[in-house]
């Protein structure tokens, strides 16, 4: 149960003031939240970017064109428009002269009320000159003098949303910050000294009221507070579920190595020392009694799989089952092809599992996975659901794990009944930062190699102008044989982006090149899309047209190249999975970036980043640095925790510092039962962090 001291922060929004329903769902969308599903802490956590400055005071005879000014006049005429597109204009004067201020589209009778005339005003906004006089447009702010002390001098401004404007959403991080109670301190007091953070409380309200510019900046004071205890919370509750996982007894795993002999001898090529190395790590995890929670980082051609087929034919050596989950339909069919020669190889039986098999299929498969018939299952988040029951499952190998989060690793190793170890397998190099933050529960095995004879990419950046040359250099290259992808960024028209979608491509270049082109995208239904990769895989399109759906493990080795139209619009991991499409086989492969000028400087680093190399390491830490970790792989969903508060290519001493803490606190107090551990409790809430403390025995 959440804590009764954060009940006022877990208040919906919509019982802030100025907060009706339809301003909730546009609340919802600008502080991340799902529509209707906003809570009081969500606009807590909603920190201002910029400040505006009321403190100057200057005469009017002072005042600079465009300078916010804070002044006190006497009001005088009032001058409403002949026309209702003209400016109501009120005059206004001190003792150093007169100014005019301007207003559009308001009625006469509320500016009676507001600027009475002959009333004195202090009146604050934006100065401009026109035709040589001072004016200032719709005022920020008009007050009695009496009332200047309600006249925010320091006035923070926040992100906005269509919709939502600044007054009414400042109105409502004042209330919330109101309601913010004084919490239990979680941080050690010694540390909170070195680092001169003052308490969570005072910290909230210092990040809402900054004083100056650097106020703004990650690394002030009440900022960094906030930002620390938001990395402690996810480093806590990595750290939780590591410990129940390390709790949980394992189970030990150590084949004969008799089939892996024989897939090793079926092999056209040696394993690299980097295959080796994380067999070795995985070997020995599954060897010894506590569970593997393992993260397999290869890049793209690196040769995950192949790791991952040993590791699972260790498991059916020791007279168990394994079984290799992967996101999508079409992913999990490759594997299976892949897989199928080297399990006749050994001798070992293979059965696929996903949505699509249905009726008599699937309950046959079902009863010889029940049965310990079958050795390897490979399959689809299909298997999460309650009908599929392994005699004996040892191992479960996750591919593209960014797609799964913790509470999905969790799902299927209660599979195994207590004791399945776990190989989650990613195709996207993460950086160091980030494996931190979103697998602080595993242990990391790296493959850095490429197997030998893999040629490098040819890489080039053209300017879309050039597309008709693209497009007669395709001629050349079926006149060759080979077989090309071509991604597009959208799968349809977009109103917003003028970009050329896959529909249209497809149509431009069915035009050109007749039948040999194909499509492939998102939208289409799973068994029309695989047919479309049916088709290319066996030679019969030449050319497939596609959005992203293609970026995760396609594998055609025939294919040699790669047209990304509208590069500028991809992330760099985007891009370099992309890449990893092509040069899968003998041929030399090359890869051509076509981009929208003038480009961006992001963009055009990005570009610049992709012909200099192809290491997905260093390009993961490029990303990093010119994206932010938030849109780092792409998506929302991409199971990465997403911060509110801190900044993690900007404050990575801070993750280092938390990653550090949480492993100190759990080694001290496991179960946060001291006096800090209960508060650390009130933290893991807090930051939503729930599933954490079930994990806790007295949770």
């Amino acid at each position: 149960m959440r804590p009764e001291v954060l009940f006022p922060l877990f208040a919906p929004a919509r019982t802030l003031p100025g907060i009706g329903p339809r301003v909730e769902t546009l609340v919802a969308k600008l502080v991340g939240a799902k529509p209707g599903e906003s809570k009081v802490v969500d606009l807590c956590w909603h920190l201002p970017t910029g400040l505006v400055d009321r403190r100057h005071r200057p005469k009017i005879a002072e005042v600079r064109d465009g300078e916010i000014a804070t002044m006190e006049v006497q009001v005088g005429l009032h001058v409403p428009p002949r026309l209702k597109r003209l400016p109501y204009r009120v005059h206004v004067h001190d003792e150093t002269g007169e100014m005019q201020i301007i207003f559009f589209n308001v009625h006469g009778d509320y500016l009676e009320k507001a600027l009475p005339e002959g009333a004195m005003r202090v009146v604050s906004g934006k100065v401009e000159f026109y035709q040589g006089q001072p004016q200032m447009t719709h005022p920020d702010h008009i007050v009695a003098p009496e009332e200047l002390s309600s006249l925010p001098l320091l006035e923070p401004l926040y992100p906005l949303t269509a919709g939502v404007t600044m007054k009414p959403l400042q109105k409502a991080i004042r209330a919330a910050l109101e309601r913010a109670p004084e919490l239990p301190e979680w941080q050690d007091g010694p540390w909170l000294k070195a680092r001169g953070f003052a308490p969570w409380r005072a910290s909230l309200i210092a990040a809402h009221n900054p004083q100056s510019a650097a106020d703004l900046e990650p690394d002030a004071p009440a900022r960094a507070r906030l930002a620390f205890d938001e990395l402690l919370a996810n480093q806590l509750a990595l750290g939780v579920v590591r410990l129940r996982m390390r709790r949980l007894p394992g189970r030990v795993v150590k084949g004969d190595g008799h089939l892996r002999k024989k897939v090793l001898a079926a092999l056209p090529f040696a394993l690299t020392g980097a295959q080796t190395q994380a067999l070795a790590e995985i070997e020995g995890d599954m060897g010894s009694d506590r569970r593997m929670l393992r993260l397999l980082q290869g890049d793209v051609g690196s040769g995950k799989t192949v790791v991952a087929l040993l590791a699972m034919l260790n498991a059916v050596e020791a007279g168990f089952q394994a079984a290799m989950m992967a996101p999508t339909e079409i992913l999990a069919r490759q594997h299976h092809a892949s897989l199928v020669p080297l399990c006749e190889a050994a001798g070992v039986r293979l059965e696929l599992l996903s949505g699509r098999e249905k009726g008599a299929r699937r309950a046959a498969i079902l009863q010889a996975l029940a049965t310990g018939e079958i050795d390897i299952l490979v399959g689809t988040h299909a298997l999460f659901q309650e009908d599929v029951a392994f005699r004996a499952l040892a191992l479960a190998v996750v591919d593209e794990q960014h797609r799964f989060g913790v509470h999905q690793r969790l799902q299927l190793q209660s599979k195994g009944g207590s004791a399945t170890d776990i190989l989650v397998m990613t195709a996207t190099p993460i950086p160091r930062t980030l494996t931190l933050t979103a697998y602080g529960d595993m242990d990391v095995s790296r493959l850095n190699e490429k197997p030998p004879g893999r040629k490098p990419v040819d890489t080039r950046a053209l300017p879309l102008e050039r597309l008709d040359g693209v497009v007669d250099g395709l001629h050349r290259a079926l006149a060759a044989d080979a077989q090309v992808y071509w991604v597009c960024p959208l799968v349809e028209e977009s109103e917003e982006l003028d970009v050329t979608a896959a529909e249209e491509r497809y149509k431009h270049l069915r035009e050109v090149f007749g039948d040999r082109v194909g499509l492939v995208h998102g939208r289409m239904k799973a068994a029309e899309k695989d047919a479309a990769m049916a088709r290319f895989q066996a030679g019969e399109t030449r050319i497939l047209v596609a959005t992203t759906v293609i970026e995760v493990g396609v594998n055609v080795p025939s294919a040699t190249v790669m047209v990304i139209e509208h590069a500028e619009r991809f992330g760099l991991a985007q891009l370099h999975q992309l890449r990893g499409r092509v040069g899968r086989g003998a041929d030399k492969s090359s890869c051509l970036l076509l981009y929208q000028i003038p480009l961006g400087e992001t963009a055009a680093a990005r570009i610049k980043i992709m012909r200099e190399t192809e290491d997905g390491f260093r390009i993961a830490e490029e990303d990093l640095r010119l994206r932010g970790a938030g849109e780092l792989l792409g998506t929302r969903q991409s199971g990465l925790p997403t911060f509110r508060l801190a900044d993690v290519e900007r404050q990575g001493e801070l993750l280092a510092a938390a990653y550090d803490d949480a492993r100190l606190i759990l080694e001290r107090d496991p179960e946060l039962e001291s006096e800090r551990g209960k508060a650390l409790r009130v933290l893991l809430y807090l930051f939503g962090r729930d599933e954490a403390i079930r994990y806790l025995r007295s949770g």
